[in-house]
């Protein structure tokens, strides 16, 4: 079993190791924890590319000691052809090709507000360096992971015959075996021009021109004006007030309110003991409770029904706390969204943290990469739907509803923890499991990500929306999840990668800093 890795010099994990060591490496190079973050960001890009991609989505929570976390969204709208005349004819939205590239990929923007909002911590290091490791396993080539293999392996119908998939990702028209050489020349040159000309390229210069084009002539509805359009925004985050801390999160259109409200309903139940039937019957009913109001009032922020805080204040936890039945399962179940994500923590000697979340939304994003940049597409744009009366209908401009949703909190004792999941639907029941296995009940770091997990609805495409439990769980617990009305499925898996991959850092007040990484992950954790 891996133990939690401690050290004071900073610290970064990530799902895996070369974008881990990626970010290391800044922070020992004197890096802040922003820097450290971008590069790690750049490069898990290139070496997990099933997982993610620059032309995908992403979130931050970045905390500097001494003033209040602040948010980016990194989310980028609906193209501006994207409306329900140019899907006439469908009854859903396409989830694959170019018809499901039809936002605007905002992570890159993401980088560049980051790196803006940390510009006065300090000496920078130039972006050359931040993106020089991505650029180096783009154009030289890195391991294909087993996970990747097998998730192309089973999502192969879908995908092999997309433009440019098969060229970037297939070796012979078959996916890749574990441990191929995996070489991106033409990314890698995107990377680089992106070094030497500045992030804004990717939205208002000569790649935004040629990416524009290339998926105008791919029929996707995007436009080189909409990149030129998109800007990341800072936001004030979410927070949920704790007995011992404070809960930060992402506001809409993440479901991070969600995963701020599982969190203040479980403290209301009162729960003495982790790993038990209560535990997590009780995370799971709180779970059903917070994705109840998550499918009334998360969308694009400028839709929201309401201020969302509004479900985080002290009197809306305790009614709702009120209605969950302490020994009988609420019937399920309600509709549930699939996803794949990295997330990915630093933090620096001074005690700034991050916490950082970039996606493609399913198993390669819309299966697109782009030929003239070697770009991977997002297929985030489906989760809007053609109905007009529906709360994330599809309208230009609009973003969609994101499953990511970062998480940090700062406790009364000085500690500062950073932690996340990919996962799609399970991102907020799995950080509910490693917050409170960790900061309730007494398990070390690195055990409270290792210790089996559950996962209510499904994930990954999964059209199962029961209770899975990996089968680590003893069998009077799972006896007796079914016998209080749980529709169970226990997985093969011991170690399953429905479950996602989270990672959890925490900084204590006397600058030591631990560090946990899933075993379900390729990843590390790796301290300056």
């Amino acid at each position: 079993m891996r133990h939690t890795l401690k050290a004071t010099g900073g610290m970064l994990v990530a799902p895996h190791h070369q974008a881990a060591q990626t970010g290391r490496d800044v922070l020992r190079e004197g890096g802040n924890a922003v820097e450290a973050m971008v590069a790690a960001a750049a490069s898990i890009a290139v070496v997990y590319p099933h997982m993610n991609a620059i032309g995908g989505d992403g979130f931050w929570l970045i905390h500097e000691p001494g003033k209040a976390p602040v948010a980016i969204d990194a989310c980028g709208s609906a193209a501006g052809l994207a409306d329900r005349s140019w899907y006439a004819g469908r009854e859903a939205l396409p989830t694959r090709g170019p018809g499901a590239a039809l936002t605007v990929a905002g992570t890159v923007g993401g980088w560049a507000q980051a790196l803006e909002l940390a510009a006065g911590w300090g000496t920078a290091l130039p972006l050359q360096r931040l993106l020089a490791d991505a650029i180096r396993h783009a154009r030289d080539g890195v391991a294909v992971t087993e996970s990747q293999t097998r998730l192309t392996t089973q999502k192969l119908s879908e995908l092999q015959g997309l433009p440019g998939f098969a060229e970037t990702f297939l070796v012979g028209g078959a996916p890749p075996a574990g441990g191929h050489l995996l070489r991106q020349p033409v990314l890698a040159e995107t990377l680089g021009h992106l070094a030497r000309h500045g992030l804004d390229d990717f939205y208002r210069g000569e790649l935004a021109r040629h990416m524009g084009s290339e998926l105008a002539r791919l029929d996707s509805p995007l436009r080189a004006t909409d990149l030129a359009d998109y800007r990341a925004a800072t936001a004030a985050p979410l927070s949920v007030r704790l007995s011992d801390c404070s809960v930060y999160n992402l506001p809409p259109p993440t479901q991070g309110l969600s995963s701020l409200m599982i969190l203040g309903l479980f403290e209301r139940l009162g729960v003495r003991e982790g790993e038990g039937f209560d535990h997590l019957h009780g995370l799971v009913e709180a779970t059903k409770q917070a994705f109840r109001v998550r499918d009334r009032v998360v969308t694009d922020p400028r839709r929201v029904p309401g201020d969302p805080r509004r479900f985080l204040v002290p009197e809306d936890l305790d009614t709702r706390a009120a209605a969950i039945d302490r020994q009988r399962a609420l019937p399920w179940p309600d509709p549930s969204a699939p996803g794949d994500t990295v997330w990915m923590g630093a933090m620096d000697r001074e005690g700034r943290a991050v916490s950082f979340i970039q996606s493609v939304y399913w198993e390669f994003g819309a299966g697109v990469v782009l030929r003239d940049t070697g770009v991977t597409w997002q297929n985030r744009g489906c989760s809007f739907v053609l109905d007009l009366a529906a709360l994330n209908t599809l309208e230009p401009g609009r973003k969609p509803f994101h499953t990511l949703n970062p998480a940090l909190a700062l406790f009364d004792d000085g500690r500062v923890m950073p932690y996340g999941t990919m996962g799609g639907e399970g991102q907020p029941q799995t950080q509910a499991a490693v917050f409170t296995r960790y900061a309730r009940f007494g398990l070390s770091l690195q055990q409270a990500v290792t210790a089996p997990r559950w996962l209510l609805g499904r994930t990954w495409g999964e059209a199962s929306t029961t209770l899975k439990l990996e089968n680590r769980f003893d069998a009077s617990l799972v006896q007796a999840l079914r016998s209080a009305g749980h529709a169970v499925e226990v997985l093969d898996e011991a170690f399953s990668d429905t479950m996602g991959h989270a990672g959890a850092l925490v900084r204590h007040a006397n600058g030591l800093i631990e560090g946990a990484v899933d075993p379900r992950s390729d990843g590390i954790v790796a301290a300056a």
